[in-house]
C-alpha cells in the first residue's frame, strides 16, 4: 500500500470516528486533564537500558470549570510528568510516571500519584528506527488523586501499530480505559483513538499531524457537539543528544479545549 493512500485512509477514519466528552473517562468517570499527550510508536529501550522523558503541556485557552469536586480545570494550568523507563529484553519495557499539575487559581503544584506501565512490542525492525511494520501493546495501572481522576484506581490497555519508512512514520493507538475503584466500575471501557503521521523534512527532523479522539463508552457515544477531538501540528527532533516532540493542538469541537501546547523532552542518560 502506498504511503499517501494509507495517510488518506487514516485521515478519513479520524474525520468519521465518533468522539466522547473531554470530561468523560473510564466507566463514565471524569479525567479533567491529561498528563501524557502522546502516540506510541516503535520506541523501545534495549535490554538493561534506562530512559527518562519529561512530558509537559499547558492549556492557554480551555475549560476553567472543574469537571467534578476536587478536579483541577485545564485552562492556564501546567502539567509536568517525568517518565522513567527500563528495557527488560524480549521486546519488553517497563515505565513509571509521576504526574504533577499546577492549580491555575493558586499556582500551587499538586502531585497526582503514580502510573506503572508494561510495553510489549514483538513486531518491530531489527535496528532501532529501522524501516518496517511494528505492533504491540501497552498495559498501564494508575493510582491517582482527584486532581487527575475521579476514580483513584484505573487501568489502560493501549494497542500499538504502525509503519516506518525512510521518510514516513505512521502510527495508530486504539486505547481502552477501565475504572477499578469501588463505585466507578461497570459500563464498559472508555475508548480513545490516537493517530500520528510524520514526514522527515531533514535528517532527524520530522513534521506532521497528531489526532486524539475520545470516543466514549460502547453504546454511549455522545452527540457531535459534546465530543472531544484535538488536532496537533507536531515537530519531532532527534539529532544527537537532542530529542524532543513539540506540538500545538486545536480543539475541533465546542467540548474540546481550544488550544493546547505540549512537549516531550528526552533526557540523555548515557
Amino acid at each position: 500500500m502506498r504511503v499517501a493512500s494509507l495517510i488518506a485512509r487514516i485521515s478519513v477514519a479520524a474525520a468519521l470516528a465518533p468522539g466522547g466528552s473531554a470530561w468523560a473517562g473510564a466507566g463514565g468517570v471524569s479525567y479533567p486533564i491529561s498528563d501524557e499527550i502522546q502516540v506510541y510508536t516503535d520506541d523501545l529501550d534495549a535490554r538493561g537500558e534506562f530512559g527518562l522523558e519529561l512530558h509537559i503541556n499547558t492549556t492557554p485557552s480551555g475549560s476553567s470549570t472543574p469537571a467534578y469536586p476536587g478536579a483541577v480545570p485545564p485552562a492556564h494550568g501546567w502539567r509536568f510528568t517525568p517518565e522513567f523507563s527500563y528495557g527488560l529484553g524480549h521486546d519488553l519495557e517497563v515505565g513509571l510516571y509521576l504526574p504533577t499539575t499546577t492549580d491555575p487559581q493558586t499556582g500551587q503544584w499538586d502531585f497526582g500519584g503514580v502510573k506503572l506501565r508494561l510495553k510489549w512490542l514483538p513486531i518491530h525492525a531489527e535496528e532501532e528506527g529501522g524501516a518496517g511494520w511494528f505492533a504491540g501493546v501497552n498495559l498501564e495501572l494508575s493510582d491517582l488523586n482527584k486532581s487527575f481522576s475521579e476514580s483513584q484506581y484505573s487501568t489502560e490497555l493501549r494497542l500499538i501499530a504502525g509503519y516506518r519508512s525512510d521518510r514516513w512514520l505512521l502510527a495508530v493507538n486504539p486505547i481502552f480505559d477501565w475504572a477499578l475503584s469501588k463505585g466507578y466500575r461497570g459500563g464498559g471501557p472508555e475508548m480513545t483513538l490516537a493517530l500520528k503521521a510524520a514526514y522527515s523534512v531533514l535528517p532527524g527532523i520530522a513534521l506532521g499531524p497528531e489526532y486524539y479522539d475520545t470516543i466514549g463508552q460502547p453504546g454511549n457515544v455522545l452527540p457531535a457537539n459534546e465530543q472531544d477531538r484535538v488536532l496537533y501540528l507536531a515537530l519531532d527532533v532527534d539529532r544527537g543528544p537532542l530529542a524532543f516532540n513539540f506540538g500545538v493542538g486545536r480543539g475541533l469541537t465546542p467540548a474540546s479545549d481550544r488550544w493546547t501546547v505540549k512537549a516531550i523532552i528526552e533526557v540523555p542518560l548515557k
